[in-house]
C-alpha cells in the first residue's frame, strides 16, 4: 500500500498491510533528521524513513505561501508575534492581543486587522498539494480555530474571563471568527478538490492538569460552530481532524457527537486520557491520532523506551485499528534522530 493507501484505508476501518505512521516535528528535529539521513529533502526524507506523512496545506494570506513558523511580526488576524528562544528551540510567540482593550461588541466595527477572505490565495497550496502526491501522500489543510484564535486576538486571561463575564463580546467576535473561516473553507475546498484529504481543527480545551472551561460553556459557546464546521467539511468528502491537548476526557463524546472524524493528540500524561479505558469507550466512533509520549520518553528516554511507549501505544490505541500513531504534538528540539527513527520502526514492526 502506499502511504495516502494505508491513512485512508485506516480512516475507512479497512485492514492495512501495516499500522501507518506519521511524524510531528519542530524544524530543529527537522534539521537533525535531515542531516542523519542524509537527505535535505523533506518529503523525500518521509518516504526514505518510511514514514506515513500526513502533509500540511496552508493557504496564503496576502502573499502566495504561508509559513506558520513565520509570519512576519503579525499573523493574519493582526496579532502581534515575536520569536522566542528557549534552549535548543525557537517558538513563535504571541503579543498582546489586538482586542485585548475592547469592551462593547460595538467596538469591533473599528478593528481594521479584520483578515479579507478574499485575500487568501490558493495556488501555493495547490502546488504543494501536488508534490506531497507525488509522493503519494495524504494531505491536511487548512487549519482552522475558534478559541485559539479568540485568545490570540483578547489575550488569554480576557479570554477565560469573558467565557464568565462576557457572553455577548465572546459571541460577536466568534460569529466574526467563524464567518472569515467558513468562507475560506469553502474556496479552499472548492479550489483543491480531490488534492485535500482532512481539515484540520484545532480549539485546545485542556492544560496538564484540567480543563481550561467547562462542559456547559463549550456547548453554548463552540458546538454549535463545531457542528457547522464539520457539516462543511464532511459536505466536501474531507475528514475532520481535531487537534486539543492536556486533559480533555469530558469533551470527548462531545466532540463526537459534533462530528469529528480524528482526535489528536492524546496526551496521555493528563488526567483522565489514559489510553485503554479511552479506546475502549470511544475506539468505534473516533480514529486516534498521536499518543506517542514527546514530554519525557521521546525526548529524554532511551531507544528502548521509545520501544516500549509505541508497543504500549499500538496495544491500546491501536487495538483493532482506527489508530495512527505518531508523537503527541511536535516533538521537541534536542530529541536525538535516533529516538525519532526507534519510534518509525516500532511502528512499522508492530
Amino acid at each position: 500500500m502506499t502511504p495516502r493507501e494505508r491513512i485512508l484505508a485506516t480512516l475507512q476501518r479497512q485492514s492495512v498491510d501495516q499500522t501507518p505512521v506519521d511524524l510531528w516535528l519542530t524544524p530543529e528535529v527537522l534539521a537533525g533528521l535531515k542531516s542523519h539521513a542524509v537527505e535535505q529533502d523533506e518529503l523525500a526524507l518521509y518516504s526514505k524513513l518510511g514514514v506515513d506523512k500526513i502533509v500540511w496545506i496552508f493557504p496564503g494570506y496576502g502573499s502566495d505561501a504561508f509559513d506558520p513558523n513565520e509570519s512576519a511580526g503579525m499573523d493574519p488576524w493582526g496579532v502581534p508575534t515575536h520569536t522566542v528562544k528557549a534552549g535548543l528551540a525557537s517558538y513563535q510567540e504571541y503579543g498582546t492581543g489586538p482586542l485585548a482593550d475592547y469592551v462593547d461588541p460595538g467596538e469591533l466595527d473599528r478593528y481594521e486587522l479584520w483578515p479579507d477572505p478574499d485575500k487568501f490565495s490558493y495556488d501555493a497550496a495547490k502546488r504543494a498539494a501536488e508534490r506531497a502526491r507525488s509522493f503519494n501522500f495524504a494531505t491536511m489543510g487548512p487549519w482552522v480555530s475558534h478559541f485559539e484564535i479568540y485568545c490570540h486576538m483578547r489575550g488569554m486571561e480576557n479570554a477565560l474571563m469573558d467565557v464568565v463575564a462576557e457572553p455577548e463580546f465572546l459571541e460577536a467576535t466568534l460569529d466574526r471568527i467563524d464567518a472569515i473561516q467558513t468562507k475560506m473553507m469553502h474556496r479552499f475546498l472548492g479550489e483543491l478538490g480531490d488534492l485535500i484529504d482532512i481539515v484540520f481543527i484545532s480549539d485546545d480545551m485542556g492544560t496538564q492538569e484540567s480543563q481550561l472551561i467547562s462542559i456547559d460553556a463549550w456547548k453554548r459557546f463552540f458546538e454549535p460552530r463545531l457542528k457547522n464546521w464539520t457539516s462543511l467539511i464532511h459536505s466536501y468528502g474531507k475528514k475532520v481532524l481535531f487537534h486539543t491537548d492536556g486533559a480533555i476526557r469530558d469533551f470527548v463524546p462531545h466532540l463526537i457527537d459534533a462530528g469529528i472524524d480524528i482526535l489528536n493528540p492524546i496526551q496521555h500524561v493528563c488526567p483522565g486520557m489514559d489510553r485503554a479505558p479511552l479506546k475502549r469507550d470511544f475506539g468505534d466512533r473516533v480514529i486516534f491520532h498521536g499518543g506517542v509520549e514527546n514530554q519525557n520518553i521521546l525526548p529524554f528516554g532511551s531507544a528502548d523506551d521509545v520501544r516500549q511507549e509505541v508497543k504500549t501505544c499500538l496495544e491500546t490505541l491501536g487495538k483493532g485499528g482506527g489508530y495512527i500513531p505518531c508523537s503527541c504534538h511536535n516533538i521537541q528540539a534536542g530529541t536525538p534522530p535516533e529516538n525519532v527513527i526507534a519510534m518509525i520502526e516500532a511502528v512499522q514492526k508492530g
